[in-house]
């Protein structure tokens, strides 16, 4: 007999705390949920067609979709059904048009650029659409490397040839691959990488392998010698790579390049065939497979691949960059400039959606907290003699403990931080786009691209992309992966301790969001190896200032950094002026914005000079350069935060601004969105000048007094902030499908829910339990535990 645990059922209604909650906001949720989906003005387009799209996941007949039994679930079940999911999403976005240029009217796609559209009609993975049903999905898909990574190498470092062969098998979903860089021996350290490709000139003989280069393998095309990829070691062996194991039957391998002279040119991008076409078995040569269970995201097959002596074509060598001949010759391309920072910065776009998945990924995790928080009492709102006990006296009231203060300082700055994060998210890819763009059109003018160093102050850098500028938004990039993924790793495990004992279970949707997510803080970056990367460019701006030359100077005009020329001038030249101090006298003063950004930019700056300072003073007192950046490091992931948490708050505020200013009819935010979103920025910047204050002591910018005004006005904001707190994580439009959190149900209804969930558990399914009658029977019953005396102990 199963559990008949009597619950009466969910009700059809809304809890009342959340009823009375949501009357208390001052402006319109849905505004800014149309905000989130890129609507232009207040017609909710696109909120309705994402609406659309998650209705037709949630409730495809075939059931696939469903995310009720993925805790009760082997991996290897979550696997094969996450399988499932893909291909029935596949069938979907046919069914749908996607990838179709007539869909939208306008090509339909959000596409790398129009060449690789018109190569490759159809392809569903560059429909504009894609993100928002694949997200609908509300579950991870082993597939993913293939649209996240292996997609854009093609098409970023392959040549028109190449492309023209290997992306219609992409768009088929004929050839399914990933992304393989990082050997079980090596990660981040790129130049030790240990596989190698060799080259083989036709006719000649493996001389491991006996093999013969032909003059074509594989339909690879071209001719003319083959590559011999190779693990030589056991630490060559490629590790970590997601669908690697058992999904893909290609990948993108990160070798050495070998030529026909034995010469090592360093990594390259070979297209290696792991898996038969036909029935998926490994290609002679190759083993690979799953690397084992992980903390979470396990329904992804992470693998291992080892190759011996595996023979590809020469052409699947990727060639847009760097050719090697049939006489095994090597040499670059000479391409302009220009082309080859299109790819580069097609390929920084992977950290900029890591940027918005840390938004999204916190604010599921807010918008689960909160609305638990509004529904959960503790405490009385009065004593009436009795201590607060509540004994005695049935007619108190409970708290919510969203009204304790101590919840919202653990919880509304993550809030803003959720909502900062999106900004950013947002102007980072519209930088990177703006960018392509230009390059794009430089490369289709004459392929030159002049934008190299100390170009004069008046050449209009508009026509050109210069190498600071493609500097400056890799260490944006960097600092920003590191910060924000820190932040919601951490802000999610937060969110997970603020629900108290009921967030530890399965079914309050936080232990398979944080397991999931923290993968983040190490792909495409170890968090803390990022920083090297953001102070290495953010040096090169010191160097030009203390050089004086305008030219140089002028290149960091319109970028990111630009914010640290005059502050970095004044410390290296040790001017003392009223900028080099806080402003701020009264409360007001301190929850102004403006007040707080300098506060972030001063700190930045004087952290940046400090680090330049002790690395020069180190190699001139005979320290190694070596060892004087070592000595460094811990300083430089402080300037890397700095410098994140300016670019925060300023794109916040500048986005913010940038709607206001806007007409009614272009933007779908109002004077009451704008303001609550301006408190949002408040918040952000007074919390972390008080988690950090001593960033702003120490150099003297900011007085005690100053500080404990932050303090004052950090809690001033988070009572301004209480009665929107639960609209503003609606405004965030998750559906309990995609929540899969029975504490952030959008009608409240948490207890009715977790008692429901209970009896859904397998361990239930019998009366009595499985286990009674092979071993608990024995001991309650049998007497197995049964005490008789004292026995010998001979």
């Amino acid at each position: 007999m199963a559990c008949n645990l009597p619950t009466g059922g969910i009700p059809s209604t809304v809890n009342p705390d959340l009823i009375q909650e949501r009357a208390k906001a001052t402006f319109d949720p849905s505004a800014i949920t149309a905000f989130f989906d890129g609507d232009a003005s207040r017609q909710r387009t696109k909120t309705a067609r994402r609406r659309q799209l998650e209705s037709l996941i949630a409730n495809d007949p075939s059931g696939v979709f469903d995310n009720d039994t993925n805790n009760y679930m082997h991996r290897t079940e979550r696997h094969v059904r996450s399988l499932a999911k893909h291909v029935r999403l596949i069938e979907l976005c046919r069914s749908l048009g996607f990838g179709d240029p007539a869909k939208h009217g306008n090509n339909g796609n959000s596409s790398v650029n129009d060449v690789n559209d018109s190569v490759s009609p159809g392809e569903v993975l560059l429909d504009s659409e894609w993100y928002d049903i694949s997200a609908a999905l509300a579950d991870d898909l082993p597939t993913a490397l293939h649209w996240v990574m292996f997609l854009p190498n093609i098409i970023s470092l392959c040549d028109e040839e190449q492309q023209k062969r290997f992306l219609p098998l992409c768009r088929d979903w004929r050839m399914i691959g990933c992304y393989a860089q990082t050997e079980v021996g090596h990660g981040s350290n790129v130049r030790a990488l240990e596989t190698t490709a060799t080259f083989l000139k036709e006719g000649e003989h493996c001389p491991t392998t006996g093999q013969v280069a032909p003059i074509s393998i594989g339909g690879g095309g071209g001719g003319g010698g083959a590559w011999i990829i190779n693990s030589p070691t056991l630490t060559s062996t490629k590790f970590w790579p997601g669908t690697l194991g058992r999904t893909c039957n290609h990948a993108m391998v990160i070798a050495r390049l070998i030529d026909a002279a034995g010469v090592d040119h360093g990594v390259h991008n070979f297209l290696v065939q792991t898996r038969s076409m036909e029935d998926h078995s490994l290609m002679p040569g190759v083993t690979c497979g799953d690397i084992g269970p992980k903390i979470g995201y396990n329904v992804m097959d992470n693998g291992f691949a080892k190759f011996e002596h595996v023979l590809i074509p020469r052409r699947n060598m990727a060639m847009r960059f760097a050719v090697v001949d049939e006489d095994g010759v090597y040499s670059k391309k000479t391409v302009s400039d220009a082309a080859s920072k299109v790819a580069y910065i097609t390929m920084m776009q992977v950290r900029s959606y890591i940027i918005l998945e840390a938004s999204k990924a916190l604010r599921l995790g807010t918008t689960m907290v909160i609305r638990y928080s509004a529904v959960r009492k503790q405490g009385f709102t009065h004593n009436n003699g009795n201590g607060g006990d509540g004994d005695g006296d049935s007619s108190k009231e409970e708290n919510q403990i969203l009204d304790y203060m101590q919840q919202q300082h653990r919880l509304f700055p993550l809030l803003a931080s959720s909502y900062c994060i999106f900004f950013t998210g947002k102007k980072m890819l519209a930088d990177l786009k703006a960018i392509e763009d230009r390059l794009v059109k430089l490369v289709e003018s004459d392929g030159t691209d002049t934008g190299g160093e100390g170009e004069g102050e008046g050449e209009d850098k508009g026509q050109t992309v210069t190498k600071t500028q493609v500097g400056d938004i890799h260490a944006s990039l960097s600092a920003l992966k590191s910060f924000t993924s820190t932040i919601t790793a951490d802000g999610i495990e937060d969110c997970r301790k603020a629900c108290g004992g009921h967030g530890f279970l399965m079914a309050s949707g936080f232990p398979e969001l944080i397991t999931s997510y923290l993968q983040n803080p190490t792909v495409e970056g170890d968090n803390q190896m990022l920083p090297m990367q953001v102070v290495k460019v953010l040096l090169k701006l010191v160097k030009d200032v203390q050089s004086g030359k305008g030219g140089k100077i002028n290149e960091w005009i319109g970028c990111d950094a630009e914010y640290l020329l005059e502050p970095v001038k004044a410390m290296l030249n040790g001017e003392e002026n009223a900028s080099m101090v806080c402003s701020a006298e009264t409360k007001e003063d301190m929850m102004n914005c403006n007040v707080l950004l300098a506060a972030y930019e001063n700190r930045t700056a004087r952290l940046l000079v400090s680090v330049a300072g002790k690395i020069q003073v180190a190699v001139m007192s005979g320290t190694t350069f070596e060892e004087a950046w070592n000595a460094s490091l811990i300083q430089m992931g402080r300037v890397s935060r700095a410098h994140s948490t300016v670019l925060l708050l300023k794109n916040f505020i500048d986005g913010i601004h940038a709607e206001e200013a806007k007409t009614a009819a272009d933007t779908p935010l109002g004077t009451n969105e704008v303001s609550v979103l301006m408190d949002l920025a408040t918040l952000f910047g007074l919390y972390f000048i008080e988690k950090e204050a001593g960033d702003f002591l120490e150099g003297g910018y900011m007085t005690g007094e100053q500080i404990d005004m932050v303090r004052e006005c950090t809690l001033d904001m988070m009572k301004k902030i209480r009665p929107n707190a639960v609209a503003l994580v609606d405004a965030n439009d998750f559906s309990d499908f995609r929540l899969k959190s029975v504490l952030g149900r959008y009608d409240g209804n948490v207890y009715p829910a977790l008692l429901e969930t209970s009896k859904k558990d397998p361990l239930n399914a019998t009366e009595p339990g499985p286990g009674y009658e092979q071993h608990l029977k024995r001991l309650i019953v049998d007497g197995v535990g049964k005490y008789t005396g004292t026995a010998s102990r001979l």
